[in-house]
């Protein structure tokens, strides 16, 4: 199953994508975030064939998960991306954090901040925690997780790099995108195998499997808990591969005009344009 945040006529709500409409739970729960700590998202889907429908084309598609209460981020958790930033192996996660409102739907713009034009794609897998959960071991990691999505963790490099802490260049608002929809596990499959792949403008920018990860999924959550309790609705974004622009000779920065894309096997497809901060 497939589940996605969206508005329209206004009005926010979120619902099971079916084909090219999408099915409107928001009578049984506020929000996505609220369906999953419920448990309720099998259930809620029963209710589909009696629910209001809307077309996707006219909705505005929202953040997959618009009001996590933590966005955690994995850097350098591909080898081709450590070796062409020249960090040295670690023997443990580099984790920071993203806010809520740097975040943007699938759709809308990526915006470029007026103080910069160092603005990076980072295509990555994002996952929803889906039970909460302190010191997850990893063989109980898989069965914390509601589903997975795409997600572009822009980045504003030069604010990245004023210091060793990574948070200004990772936090502009609308940067983030995440998208379009929720994909539920057993949609999703075996992750090892499946593409991920970015284009800017068409071009591919950068292509690799889940399986080149350093840290696995459950080595992922079982870090994370340990220094966090997981709750649901909480974003793990796992990880961007080789290929970002601030690595390439010359730069390959984001401009106002561009369409970037990030699309991953079973998954799906997240497509937004580049604008100017106004």
């Amino acid at each position: 199953m497939k589940f996605a945040s969206f508005k329209i006529n206004g009005a926010t709500g979120w619902g099971l994508i079916d084909g090219n409409d999408v099915v409107d739970l928001g009578g049984q729960f506020p929000d996505l975030k609220s369906a999953i700590a419920a448990g309720a998202l099998a259930e809620a889907a029963k209710a589909a064939a009696k629910a209001p429908r809307h077309p996707l084309a006219i909705i505005a598609w929202l953040p997959v998960i618009p009001n996590p209460d933590k966005i955690l981020c994995i850097g350098l958790n591909y080898e081709n991306h450590r070796k062409e930033t020249g960090r040295t192996e670690v023997e443990n996660p580099t984790v920071f954090g993203r806010f809520a409102n740097s975040q943007t739907g699938h759709l809308a713009n990526i915006v470029r901040p007026k103080v910069s034009t160092d603005l990076d794609y980072e295509g990555e897998l994002a996952l929803i925690i889906g039970k909460p959960g302190r010191y997850i071991s990893r063989k109980d990691a898989f069965s914390h997780v509601a589903g997975y999505a795409c997600y572009n963790e822009g980045s504003v490099r030069d604010y990245q790099r004023h210091t060793h802490q990574f948070t200004p260049g990772k936090n502009f608002p609308n940067t983030g995108a995440f998208g379009p929809w929720m994909v539920t596990p057993d949609e999703a499959g075996d992750l090892g195998p499946l593409r991920l792949q970015t284009r800017l403008n068409g071009e591919v920018v950068q292509d690799t499997t889940i399986s080149q990860m350093i840290f696995d999924i459950p080595r992922q959550i079982e870090y994370c808990s340990a220094f966090t309790r997981l709750e649901p609705g909480d974003v793990i974004v796992t990880g961007t591969p080789g290929g970002v622009g601030s690595r390439r000779t010359p730069p390959l920065w984001m401009k106002a005009g561009d369409v970037v894309e990030v699309e991953i096997d079973r998954i799906g497809l997240l497509r937004n344009n580049v604008a100017d901060e106004a």
